[in-house]
């Protein structure tokens, strides 16, 4: 049970525009640029991409045998 302010919309449906069209994942990475000045932001942003690369790759080969 829920006793705060967002009672009234917590458990409503996300809203998906019927006009526009969702924003690509590298559009939305492109917001996040000016943290690129932040001292490792870019190996940290590389590692976590080959984290989820390899684990995709990984869900793959599983989903195959």
């Amino acid at each position: 049970m829920n006793n705060g302010e967002y009672d009234d919309i917590i458990d409503l449906p996300h809203h998906v525009s019927a006009v526009r069209r969702q924003m690509t994942m590298e559009a939305r990475a492109a917001q996040f640029a000016p943290f690129a000045a932040l001292p490792g932001h870019e190996e940290a942003i590389k590692e976590t991409a080959r984290a989820n690369i390899l684990r995709h790759e990984q869900s793959q080969w599983d989903s195959e045998e």
